[in-house]
Formats: structure tokens, C-alpha cells, sequence
């Protein structure tokens, strides 16, 4: 088989070729850039912690001391402290984002292709045409040397000027400008270190409209990242004018003294929301900035994008390793209802907060209460949390089984991101449920209470363990069990099957081969129709 072509060296480009060469996929990675990235303090990203731990997965050494987690968050109106959280102790009502300046993550992820044999990086190749054949399809690049690349598959995270999406010819409609801001990364002590900060309507502004806001948000080495709302339709943002945001802010945080900073870059981001009508036309695919744009209100598109990744890998892997067999076609088509179902709900979310939070003064400005909601929706899109920011289920997914008698509720729904609880193998060695994910397996757990205490050879071949084994072991696609002292919500002899990317599948009372074996055949797409090519299931 050839391999999958990736359009674009950002990111998303790079996640999606890690995830392919770690389930055993060759890929090509046409970069248009010289193969480094510009140094820009000001632009960085917020991993919330599945992200984090799909890029950890990934990347392994070349990830350790990338970024900072915060410590706390804080939110402020006015004099008003509205809110404050912290992370990382027992108890803490959420995970801690993590913080990374973009170039550094994208220079984890290129070192990590760096001794990846299965990648090939193509430097200075701009995409300019796409050829699709019944077997494959053939990509020409300009640059230093035009060359054809042939490829399985193709995928564009080519970003929001997609040149795939264009040769595609899919329509990209949504909004321009949904928001601005100004940026600024400087290194100074602020009163609150390591926690990030919103602050609503501050009261040392004298000018400028109701409601405007300012972030900051800590990263590694003392350096902050400061956003200043800015309201629509105004005026370029002078060096003059943001040196006075600064100053004002840091000394408005301070006690009224501006403490010593240095500024180390600057810059405007312009948020827009857009939504792809299409992400797949027969074997190429969209993903990232180039399927969607979004960004109000806290939330972070490269989020976003890393799960375009995720979900798309093990699909496209199976599909590859099955050659020119046949592949089920809703196993493929699932990627664009999965993931553009997610995006569209995530955006339209924001749509209707944007009115009620950017909607300036008025009765709301009085509603008891209506404050504090606010607050509510923007700490939820700023750490990842509610409809704004939380990572999307997919339980209205293609591949989702019908609900039988022996399925029973967790704290997991079908079809939502599984929780990350410590797990035995039959070899008996202990590890995270994360940490096994994004092999191109299924996972199969048992939860089990007490069999952490006990030699595996007490346990392994005891009980419901020998069907199970067997059950697994019949399954239609290789699957690995696993077994669980504990998981949320669930009772003691629940079997959770998980999809490749982390998402639960079913969760059934006690061992069920066959109701478990159905469920693994639809998560994997179902029967291909008998003589249907793997192209023909287009999603057009």
C-alpha cells in the first residue's frame, strides 16, 4: 500500500502522521515551509488534558518541560473576585490546562518525526494539484523540485487557506471577525504566579466599551501571554496604544506601580468561525483549521484539530492495513459525522453566548445573578469545560451499536471520551487507561474491585477472566484486556469495550460474547457491502 499523504507540517499535520506510524502506517508529510518554525512567544495554545496527553502519547521525551500547567484559575469583575480554582491537589474539581508556546509544541512534534521511520518530511512542497484514481491518487507539489507523490490517502491540515479544501472544491461559509484581540507575551511577576486570570470590566479603563476584558494566562520562565478584548470595528492597534494596555493592566494587577516587564512580542488575533460543508470527498480528507475556525470565548481550535487527528488515525489505519480489500464505508464516512457533528455543536454554542456575553450593558446588565453565569460560560470555554469547551461524544455516531438489555450506565455515556483510571494487563503490569490507547486496538476492561491486591496468578484465570479472554480473543479486530480495580459509576464485573481513540463504545453487565462481538463489529464500521471499494463511500 501507498502511503497517506499529509498536507501541511503544523500541528495537526504532524499529530496525524505520529498517530499513523505508531499503529504502523507510512505517510508523507508535505511541509511548503524550509522545515522550521518562526519563534513567537505571543502565539500559544491551551491543551486541555485529553490534548495533552495524546501529543505526550506521541511525542514521549520530546515532550518533557513543553509548557506550564497552571496552577489555579482566577476570575475577576471589576474589584469583584467571581471565582477562583485550583489544580493539581486532591480533590481539584478539574484537570490543569497546559499551556505551551506553539512553536515549541510543534518542534516537539517534529523531533518526535525526526526518529520516526515511517514519516518522510517534504520541505518547501506546495501542494497544487490532486488526482484521484479507484486504488489511490496521486498529489503534484511545486517548489525546487516538482514532484508527484502517489498515496493510499490524503489528508488536508493545510490550515484556514487550505489548498486541499480548495482543489476539493468545498465550501468553507461562516463567520469573519467573530472576535479581536491584542496580544502581548512579556516576562514580569504578577501577584497571582502560575495561575491564569480573566478579568472582566477592570476598573482602571477610562475608556473603551462596557465589558471589555483582559487575559492572563502564565507560561514557563516568568513569561506571560496578555489578551485585551477589543470591540468591533475599531482602529488598528498602535505600539503606542497597546504599551499603554500593558502598563495600565500590570499596574492595575499591582497595586497601581507598574512593576518591571519585559515585552517580548506582540501581535493581533482575529478569531473567525468557520465550518466545512465537506470533510471528505472519496479518499482525501479535511482536518484542523482546515475543516473548522473557531476560537470566541476562551475555546481553542487547535484542541479541536488534535481530535480531528485522533479520531481520524485508527480509521484511516485500519483501511490501510486492509489493502485493497473492501473497507465498511460508514467506518470512514464516521469521521466527518463524528467530528463535524462535535465543531458545528461547538460553534453553535458559542453563537448564542456571544449575544449574552459581548451584548454590552442593559436590563441583563441587572438580572441578579446573570454576572456570575457569565462568568460561568466563559470559565467553561476558557478550561474546557461545558458546551463551550468540553471534548464532543459521539453518541448519535454511525458506528454506535443499538442499546441492549445488558447495557448498563456508567459514568462514562456511549459514545464520550473514557475516564483515566490505573489498569492491569494480563501480564500483570500496571498502567493508565490513556496510555494504552492509540495502538489501532480495541480496549476490553473489566472492572474487577480487589484484583489489585492479588498475584495475577490468582486472578488471571479465575472467574469471569478465562470467558473473557475467550470472548476477546474472538472479537473482529485485535483487542487488548485490560482489568480495572475501579471505574466511575460502574458496578463490580461491568465490561467497558473502548474504541481505539479513547471513546467508550458499551459498557455491559457481566460477559456477553455475543451482545460484546456485535458491539466491536459496529464500532468498526459493520460488514463492508459485498464488491463496495473503499473510494466509493464518499460522504458527497
Amino acid at each position: 500500500m501507498d502511503p497517506v499523504i499529509v498536507v501541511g507540517a503544523g500541528p495537526v499535520g504532524l499529530t496525524l502522521s505520529l498517530a499513523l506510524a505508531r499503529q504502523g502506517v507510512p505517510s508523507v508529510v508535505l511541509d511548503e515551509g524550509p522545515g522550521k518554525d518562526e519563534q513567537r512567544p505571543a502565539r500559544t495554545v491551551v491543551l486541555r488534558e485529553d490534548t495533552a496527553a495524546l501529543v505526550e502519547r506521541l511525542t514521549g521525551p520530546s515532550f518533557d518541560g513543553i509548557g506550564t500547567r497552571w496552577t489555579g484559575w482566577r476570575s475577576l469583575r471589576r474589584k469583584q473576585e467571581m471565582r477562583a480554582l485550583t489544580f493539581g491537589e486532591p480533590g481539584a474539581p478539574m484537570p490543569a490546562p497546559l499551556h505551551v508556546a506553539q512553536h515549541d509544541l510543534t518542534g516537539a512534534l517534529r523531533a518526535a518525526v525526526a526518529h520516526e521511520r515511517l514519516i518522510k518530511v517534504a520541505v518547501d512542497s506546495r501542494l497544487d494539484s490532486i488526482e484521484e484514481e479507484r486504488t489511490g491518487l496521486t498529489a503534484h507539489t511545486r517548489g525546487p523540485k516538482g514532484t508527484w507523490w502517489r498515496g493510499s490517502y490524503l489528508v488536508g491540515c493545510d490550515g484556514p487557506r487550505s489548498t486541499v479544501r480548495k482543489l476539493l472544491d468545498i465550501r468553507f461559509p461562516g463567520r469573519t471577525a467573530v472576535e479581536r484581540h491584542a496580544v502581548a507575551a512579556l516576562r514580569t511577576e504578577l501577584p497571582w504566579p502560575g495561575e491564569a486570570l480573566l478579568h472582566r470590566s477592570p476598573p482602571w479603563r477610562t475608556s473603551g466599551p462596557s465589558g471589555s476584558e483582559v487575559v492572563g494566562r502564565p507560561l514557563a520562565d516568568g513569561v506571560w501571554r496578555l489578551d485585551w478584548l477589543l470591540p468591533p470595528r475599531s482602529d488598528l492597534v498602535t505600539p503606542d496604544v497597546l504599551v499603554t494596555r500593558i502598563r495600565e493592566t500590570l499596574a492595575g494587577w499591582c497595586g497601581g506601580s507598574t512593576p518591571p516587564y519585559e515585552l517580548l512580542d506582540t501581535g493581533v488575533h482575529t478569531v473567525h468561525h468557520r465550518l466545512a460543508r465537506r470533510w471528505r470527498v472519496g479518499r482525501a480528507f479535511l482536518a484542523g483549521d482546515a475543516a473548522h475556525l473557531l476560537g470566541a470565548l476562551g475555546t481553542q481550535g487547535l484542541d479541536e484539530g488534535l481530535r480531528d487527528a485522533d479520531n481520524l488515525a485508527w480509521k484511516l489505519a485500519l483501511a490501510w492495513h486492509e489493502g485493497p480489500r473492501p473497507v465498511p464505508g460508514a467506518l470512514l464516512d464516521s469521521y466527518q459525522a463524528e467530528r463535524r457533528a462535535v465543531v458545528a455543536g461547538r460553534l453553535r454554542a458559542a453563537d448564542q453566548a456571544l449575544p449574552i456575553l459581548r451584548g454590552g450593558g442593559g436590563l441583563r446588565s441587572y438580572v441578579p445573578g446573570s454576572a456570575r453565569g457569565h462568568d460561568a460560560l466563559l470559565t467553561d470555554g476558557h478550561l474546557g469545560h461545558g458546551p463551550l469547551g468540553a471534548p464532543g461524544a459521539y453518541a448519535d455516531s454511525p458506528l454506535a451499536p443499538e442499546r441492549t438489555e445488558s447495557q448498563v450506565e456508567v459514568g462514562t455515556a456511549p459514545g464520550a471520551p473514557i475516564a483515566d483510571v490505573r489498569v492491569t494487563a494480563p501480564d500483570g503490569s500496571f498502567a493508565r487507561l490513556r496510555d494504552r490507547l492509540g495502538l489501532g486496538q480495541l480496549l476490553v476492561v473489566l472492572v474487577a474491585p480487589g484484583t489489585g491486591v492479588w498475584e495475577r496468578k490468582h486472578w488471571v484465570s479465575a472467574g469471569l477472566m478465562p470467558r473473557l479472554a475467550a470472548a476477546v480473543t474472538a472479537l473482529p479486530h485485535e483487542a487488548e484486556l485490560l482489568v480495572a480495580e475501579s471505574y466511575p459509576e460502574a458496578a463490580a464485573h461491568t465490561v467497558l469495550l473502548i474504541r481505539p481513540d479513547g471513546h467508550l463504545v458499551t459498557a455491559l453487565s457481566g460477559v456477553r460474547p455475543a451482545e460484546l462481538y456485535e458491539a466491536a463489529r459496529t464500532a468498526l464500521g459493520g460488514p463492508a457491502p459485498d464488491g463496495e471499494p473503499v473510494e466509493s463511500a464518499a460522504g458527497a
